[in-house]
């Protein structure tokens, strides 16, 4: 039962919940015309066509009728001149009571202080003194009809209780046509009588009808012949008794649900909601028929009266609390909500609806009417309550808000209360939750639709669309309505920028809800204010992320914008921090809500992104020219490439616009720029070394050992060797103009990367010029001296690179057929060194040239030891075509010295020290050639054994790896000696030892 009242309620919320979301969007600044709506009634419909007059008049009869059988007045017909002296009965004692009405007092309703113009009332209304002549003229009987009532009744009353009656039944039969001013007016009332049996016994029975009871078909088939012909209400007519036998066959049916009612009693007025129907007639008179939102000042003993219409009602105090709190505040809701007391009333008496629905729980048809009777109440509180700025201001806040919310988060618990939970979790625990929880809702919903309202001035001013009307406007409605105000816009160059003045305004509405509402909702929320402001940051929050999105480039009005959402900021969690003084956590989790807006944070991701565009475009700009580029060392004086040149053009210029942006953060952003230009210099320094190679391109691979003999060195070999022609290397020394890999452009290559280099320390102390010139200190100065500390460091590893593969491709690949293909083939006097010397000077000469004076003793310095690193190649790895004898050792001693000559070039050259540097291993080696082969052999088997571990190792000599770290003490190096010994010794050693091949 409660499930079903709690889910019918939260139905009809959730409808208008949903109709809220959309509608808090509307803006106006007026009050809503539909403060006074009309209000469905919770209590239903009835089946039948009954008008509110003829309710009341019902209404009206059943109170007469309770009076009378309750002892009242005179149960006799009372004359005209009798109910005279009853008026002029009243005495001051009398009046006084009806002043200090208690139940006023209890419901907080004040008794109403008379203005000078109703003074003169007074005397007319003390005629009616009477609370029977109260009730007459509050509930609009006339005399006429009065008297007929008292006439029919007090003949009835004399015999039997108004509860063990049918009183439309005793109606029908106790009046005459006679008794109506006409037969229009009596068939009226008769038919009134007829629906009233109708809607009681047959549409609205307490007890439901059974289908096998004939009775309800023969009472429909006289009320219809009744409504088309006017019924004999005789004693003695045949269909009078026939209807008064049914009736009463149906009246007087009892079942075990009907509760406390006598089974005595007959049930023709106690049906739901027919029964409710009329009791709200009887309520409504209690407010003045002259002023219908005072209660009238008779209220306790006006009750006192219809409280004995409940046994015919079946009606109860808890029904009649549930029914008086309705009659309250509809009263309230449709009057202009100008009587705050009945709101306040209706809230005192939901309280005890409250103790009365735990009791009432077990009764379907109470809580089928406490279910629609909160929803409705609920509903309406939401509506308001979820938009409150617009229904409530300063003015009325303290006096109506507060109630209102109290009636609603009442309305709650009572549909939560009956799910089984218990009164000790209910008064601790729950109550506050539920409370904290709809408040909650209540300010983040209001706050949000007053938000609305706020930005949505600006849609027309400044062409502007809030991101929380997005999804509630058609765009095309829109664009329509900012295209006609876009002239009302121009001009407006010196205003604040929208987004700053929305600062404004929502930092004063803050300023208001802590002032005006906060204190109310407090009650139920501890962080009331708290919530607020969060709603607030959030929904500006929003729209500032909305605009950031749309920024294209930092202007001042982007710096003024800033500036207003953090002097806003700073307020909302001011008032965030104040409101949470005394809570538990002290504000921090409101405060978590609070996601910063980072206002120099936004400044900084703004800058980043013109960093990150800036860099974008110098990268693409690399990649373009770069493929264009070709190396040529003649495009200008300092023999480096143009597009270096561009390259460095544009990052100062980067570095210029960066210094004129209208931020205060320079120091801060500067290593984003420059960590953005450095992977941009680093790919045009990657993309300058790309394809030039590297040692292992150009050095050829070691042949596997052998052993030589004299039958190695075969004629047909020298003699096809002899016919390539040795022809000068020096006419392509230049290279081809085509060749982005010649000599000249490897040359230009590196005076490019020494370019850039030296142009960043420039760059770098330019920039520390601009720094402290905008008043940064010297750590910051210090930090920017290491920059570009990584680009610098893949120059200077460029430049090495760049030098090494230009070495190694002079060395191995251009002169190739003088060096590795020609030096020693054959008989070593024959193809000495001469020809290679003559080929690489010309090279020298050309490198000389073209490389900057910085670098060009690491280039030359890199051939020169690439060349003797070469000469001990050809010597220890040259191939089987190698071979030497003891005698050789002079020419390689004398081909090794002209080769170190040449770069001495007798003082002009290399530095001796640096020549003496590289040339030590290749004079250590030598000797090794002017060795005897027996010595040289103990010399192998020496040093192999010292440089094995294994003891088991001295029966069999290992064959040492090769290394390529050529020493005379290795043993590798001695082992390849004896390869390209040209003895025979040498051999049947190498046979033996390691069954080495002649030739390959």
């Amino acid at each position: 039962m409660w499930s079903r009242l709690r889910n019918v309620t939260y139905r009809k919320v959730k409808r208008h919940q949903r109709h809220h979301k959309t509608t808090s969007a509307a803006v106006t600044a007026a009050m809503p015309s539909e403060c006074t709506e009309p209000l469905t009634s919770p209590f239903g419909e009835l089946a039948t066509n009954l008008s509110d007059s003829e309710l009341r008049e019902t209404a009206y009869e059943i109170l007469v009728g309770a009076r009378l059988s309750s002892g009242g007045k005179s149960s006799t017909y009372a004359s005209d001149s009798e109910k005279n002296s009853e008026r002029a009965a009243a005495t001051p004692q009398t009046l006084t009571s009806r002043a200090a009405s208690k139940v006023k007092k209890a419901l907080g309703l004040r008794s109403r202080r008379k203005k000078a113009s109703e003074k003169a009332e007074s005397e007319r209304v003390k005629k009616v003194s009477t609370i029977g002549e109260t009730m007459r003229v509050q509930m609009r009987v006339s005399e006429q009809m009065d008297s007929r009532v008292r006439k029919a009744l007090s003949k009835v009353a004399a015999d039997q209780k108004i509860e063990s009656m049918v009183l439309p039944l005793e109606m029908l039969q106790q009046l005459k046509p006679s008794d109506f001013p006409n037969q229009e007016e009596y068939e009226a009332w008769q038919r009134r009588n007829l629906k009233l049996l109708e809607a009681g016994l047959l549409l609205h029975p307490l007890v439901p009808l059974d289908d096998e009871n004939t009775a309800p078909q023969q009472l429909r088939e006289i009320i219809d012949g009744a409504l088309e012909k006017p019924l004999e209400t005789s004693k003695n007519n045949e269909t009078m008794q026939a209807l008064r036998t049914v009736v009463l066959s149906l009246a007087c049916r009892t079942s075990n649900n009907i509760g406390s009612v006598s089974e005595t009693s007959t049930h023709w007025a106690d049906g739901f909601p027919m029964n409710l129907k009329i009791y709200q007639m009887l309520l409504e008179a209690c407010f003045d028929v002259n002023d219908e939102t005072s209660v009238i000042e008779e209220l306790d003993e006006v009750l006192e009266i219809i409280k004995k219409t409940w046994l015919v009602l079946g009606m109860n105090q808890m029904l009649h609390n549930l029914c008086f709190l309705w009659i309250l505040f509809n009263r309230y809701a449709t009057m202009d909500q100008a009587e705050g007391d009945l709101l306040s009333a209706g809230n005192n008496l939901l309280i005890k609806v409250e103790n009365d629905a735990k009791a009432m729980k077990g009764d379907e048809n109470y809580c089928r009417m406490l279910s629609s009777t909160l929803g409705a109440i609920l509903s309406w509180a939401e509506k308001r309550l979820l938009g409150y700025h617009r229904y409530f201001r300063s003015d009325n806040a303290e006096s109506t808000m507060g109630c209102v919310v109290s009636m609603a988060v009442l309305s709650v618990k009572i549909m939560e209360g009956g799910e089984g939970i218990s009164n000790e979790d209910h008064i601790e625990g729950n109550e506050m939750d539920v409370g904290q929880e709809k408040v909650d809702a209540y300010i983040k919903s209001s706050l949000r639709a007053a938000f609305v309202q706020a930005s949505f001035q600006y849609l027309f001013h400044y062409n502007y669309v809030p991101a929380t009307q997005c999804a509630k406007y058609k765009m095309r409605k829109i664009m329509e309505t900012v295209k006609s105000s876009k002239s009302s816009s121009t001009g407006q160059q010196n205003e604040l920028p929208f987004m700053a003045k929305l600062a404004e305004d929502v930092s004063t509405l803050a300023f208001t809800e802590k002032e005006t509402f906060s204190p109310i909702l407090k009650r139920w929320h501890p962080l009331a204010a708290g919530v607020a402001v969060a709603t607030l940051h959030s929904c500006y929050g929003n729209e500032l992320k909305q605009y950031v999105s749309s920024i294209d480039e930092l202007t001042p009005d982007i710096l003024e914008v800033m500036k207003g959402a953090d002097k806003l900021e700073k307020d909302l969690v001011q008032i965030a921090v104040e409101n949470s003084e005394d809570s538990e956590d002290g504000g921090k989790s409101i405060i978590r809500e609070m996601l910063p807006y980072e206002a120099d944070s936004v400044t900084s991701n703004l800058v980043k992104s013109w960093i990150k565009t800036r860099t974008d475009r110098l990268k693409e700009w690399v990649d373009r020219n770069l493929q264009q580029e070709v190396w040529d060392p003649r495009a200008n004086r300092e023999r480096f490439a143009l597009s270096a040149v561009e390259v460095l053009r544009i990052v100062d210029e980067a570095f210029e616009a960066f210094f004129l942006l209208p931020i205060t953060t320079h120091s801060a952003l500067l290593p984003d720029l420059a960590t953005g230009i450095n992977s941009c210099l680093q790919h045009y320094i990657s993309m300058a070394k790309f394809g030039c190679g590297t040692q292992s391109t150009y050095v050829p691979t070691m042949p596997p050992l052998t052993r030589c003999s004299r039958r190695s060195k075969l004629p047909s070999v020298f003699k096809k060797k002899e016919k390539v022609p040795k022809k000068s290397q020096a006419g392509t020394v230049n290279g081809n103009e085509n060749d982005s890999f010649g000599t000249p452009q490897m040359c230009c290559r590196i005076n490019t990367l020494n370019y850039i280099q030296n142009e960043l320390n420039v760059l770098a102390k330019r920039d520390i010029t601009h720094l402290f010139s905008s008043g940064t200190n010297q750590d910051i100065a210090d930090r920017m001296e290491k920059v570009f500390e990584f680009s610098a460091a893949e120059c200077v590893e460029g430049i090495q690179q760049l030098c090494e593969a230009t070495a190694n491709k002079v060395i191995f690949q251009d002169l190739s057929h003088f060096f590795w293909d020609g030096l020693y083939i054959g008989e070593v006097s024959s193809t000495r060194i001469d020809p290679f010397l003559q080929e690489l000077d010309h090279y020298l000469e050309v490198i000389s040239i073209t490389v900057h004076d910085k670098v060009r003793t690491q280039v030359i310095t890199e051939v020169m030891k690439v060349s003797f690193d070469g000469f001990l190649m050809v010597l220890l790895a040259g191939g089987p075509p190698r071979a030497f004898t003891l005698q050789d050792y002079e020419i390689i001693d004398e081909d090794f010295n002209f080769l170190t000559d040449l770069f001495w070039s007798n003082g002009d050259g290399l530095p001796a020290e640096l020549i003496e540097q590289f040339s030590t291993k290749v004079k250590d080696i030598l000797p090794l050639f002017n060795t005897d082969t027996d010595s040289l052999i103990e010399k192998f088997k020496q040093v192999t054994l010292e440089s094995c571990a294994s003891s088991s190792a001295k029966s069999k000599l290992p064959l040492p790896p090769t290394t390529g770290q050529w020493s005379p003490t290795e043993p590798n190096t001695v082992l390849r000696v004896l390869c390209y010994r040209n003895d025979e010794t040498a051999a049947k050693f190498l046979k033996k030892t390691y069954h080495l091949p002649k030739r390959l």
